[in-house]
């Protein structure tokens, strides 16, 4: 067995496709074919079953997909160590940025680190916060950026932002002239939601369920400036932090405090236990002392 054979196996079960995972790892089909081939017949079982649409990984398929996973996490750790035995100043990090969060703070403080770490390069996932987690859980990035909270037996956790969620309703809504409003009164209200897989899905939702009922969802965006717009447009209320709704600049969009105090905080997180590289270290140090 080798470790190329498992990288191959990998992409494959990522885009569930042979045809893309040729294309991304820029070999023929044949030979991405062979290779899977090869690997089944060593371990002498069926890892995939492929249909003229996709690639579905079987039972088997998914045990050795689990610990190629952690092998590769390996062996990108050890290439890591070896990187920062020769310079403190180069390397690599990989994180996890939800789109919501990285559109709102990260453009800025990231010009900065590159002007003071111009050696160190930043690869961004965009992700949404749930996502980011089991990202960093897994390996797939070194670090992320998830909303509060997170579990701490599990992960390190450097809190960098804490703000208030706001109401954003059109200007003519019933409640556009109110200072505030408590979530118990938009029981009837139609709303644009986050997709399924930003944390804020569910902190809000359960929110909601606290307040005795769950939430009419009309439509569900994992864009900011998309779900303001729709608001200015009266197809619906929302709810978003703060700094979200100060840039919401439309004149149709009246921003109005809520009852409950829900605070959205947001944090960096590393995975414990896990070996995080010195390039990783001074980008976390560079956020929590640079005001975002």
């Amino acid at each position: 067995m080798e470790l190329r054979q498992l990288r191959v196996f990998m992409e494959v079960a990522k885009h569930k496709s042979m045809t893309k995972a040729a294309e991304s790892l820029h070999i023929s089909q044949p030979a991405l074919s062979k290779s899977i081939k090869a690997l089944e017949e060593e371990l002498g079982m069926i890892l995939m079953i492929r249909t003229n649409k996709n690639s579905e990984v079987t039972d088997a398929g998914n045990i050795v997909l689990e610990y190629a996973l952690k092998m590769n996490t390996l062996l990108d750790e050890m290439n890591t160590t070896l990187n920062d035995l020769t310079s403190l100043n180069r390397g690599q990090i990989n994180m996890g940025l939800p789109p919501i969060i990285g559109s709102l703070f990260f453009p800025r403080v990231m010009a900065k680190f590159h002007r003071a770490y111009p050696n160190v390069e930043l690869n961004l996932a965009e992700y949404g916060g749930a996502r980011v987690v089991k990202s960093v859980e897994e390996g797939e990035v070194e670090l992320g950026v998830a909303v509060m909270p997170i579990d701490n037996r599990e992960f390190h956790v450097y809190p960098i932002v804490e703000e208030k969620m706001k109401l954003l309703v059109y200007k003519e809504h019933r409640y556009a002239s109110r200072e505030q409003v408590n979530l118990k009164d938009l029981k009837e209200e139609e709303f644009i939601f986050y997709h399924e897989e930003f944390a804020l899905y569910k902190i809000m939702k359960d929110h909601f369920i606290a307040a005795g009922f769950t939430p009419k969802i009309l439509f569900k965006s994992s864009q900011w400036d998309l779900m303001s717009e729709m608001v200015a447009a009266n197809l619906g209320v929302t709810i978003l932090p703060e700094s979200i709704c100060n840039r919401a600049s439309n004149p149709d969009i009246k921003i109005i405090n809520l009852e409950q105090e829900i605070i959205w905080k947001l944090a960096v997180i590393t995975k414990k236990d896990r070996y995080i590289s010195n390039a990783c270290r001074m980008f976390i140090d560079f956020i929590l002392k640079e005001p975002l």
